[in-house]
């Protein structure tokens, strides 16, 4: 395989969990271009010419059970790209169970093949979770469903940023696990990204780090851009690359955790878990 061929899909079959919107949407336009088939699962209506839809509602384990009926069969390429934002009923299954539960289906039926990968979408909330492992693991040892919703509940955890630090405690934990199988998993953070759910809420996710992007000269990024990093990171280019969680934010975190830039010091180091 050349080098140049390294970052093609050409002959893989690539499987975009909420690639109707936003960066999922991105994720299957650029995973069609470099060559994968692809099919994409959304609750929303998915319009991305080239792919085959496939209605799924990750907060309900029938609708998951059901997706994978009509997907009828493997993939080498997981990109797990749903999400919501506070406030949105079910959002620990949106965010993170029914994630996991459909990767612990595919990989039950052997249908993540050898030499595959996972890429999912954390979010800059999911930094940190290193200071919460002991609660984390707690956690990711409960598989069931229903009992998994049950200690979200039970914990105060049903909120975006546990599900993000539960995504990014998941990646790491799976990595000798997954490779074992021959299967990679990563995950992006990515910085303030223009996004449909982005701009419903533009204060919280646009604002942050703008001060930053004045002083360097950059706007939010894009989808395509977001999309670029998570392609690449399932691809075999990214071959040595393994349970980790990328930022992808321009560098607004690293300027606060160099203390380069002073107004981002102390979000940096929150949420790196510096403050306990």
């Amino acid at each position: 395989m050349s080098a140049v061929d390294s970052f093609r899909y050409d002959g893989r079959r690539a499987l975009v969990v909420g690639g109707a919107t936003g960066m999922g949407a991105a994720v299957a336009e650029l995973a069609v271009d470099a060559g994968a088939q692809v099919v994409v699962m959304d609750r929303a209506q998915v319009t991305q010419p080239g792919v085959e839809a496939i209605a799924l509602d990750l907060s309900d384990r029938g609708s998951v059970d059901a997706a994978l009926e009509s997907l009828a069969g493997p993939i080498d390429v997981l990109f797990s790209c749903a999400g919501v934002a506070d406030g949105t009923p079910g959002i620990e299954r949106i965010n993170f169970i029914g994630h996991r539960y459909l990767i612990d289906r595919l990989v039950e039926r052997g249908w993540l093949t050898r030499g595959g990968a996972i890429g999912m979408i954390s979010s800059a909330a999911g930094l940190g979770w290193e200071a919460e492992l002991d609660v984390l693991l707690e956690f990711l040892a409960i598989t069931d469903w229903d009992e998994a919703v049950a200690w979200v509940e039970a914990h105060g955890k049903a909120d975006y940023l546990s599900m993000k630090r539960a995504m990014c405690a998941y990646v790491a934990s799976q990595a000798r696990p997954m490779l074992a199988r021959g299967i990679r998993i990563n995950a992006v953070c990515p910085g303030p990204t223009d996004t449909p759910l982005a701009r419903a809420n533009s204060e919280m996710w646009l604002d942050f780090g703008a001060d930053y992007r004045e002083a360097v000269g950059i706007e939010p990024s894009t989808p395509a851009e977001q999309a670029a990093v998570l392609v690449f990171l399932c691809s075999a280019a990214a071959s040595a690359v393994n349970g980790q969680t990328v930022v992808s934010d321009a560098g607004h975190l690293a300027s606060g955790l160099s203390h380069d830039f002073e107004p981002a010091i102390p979000v940096a180091e929150f949420l790196y878990g510096r403050f306990g």
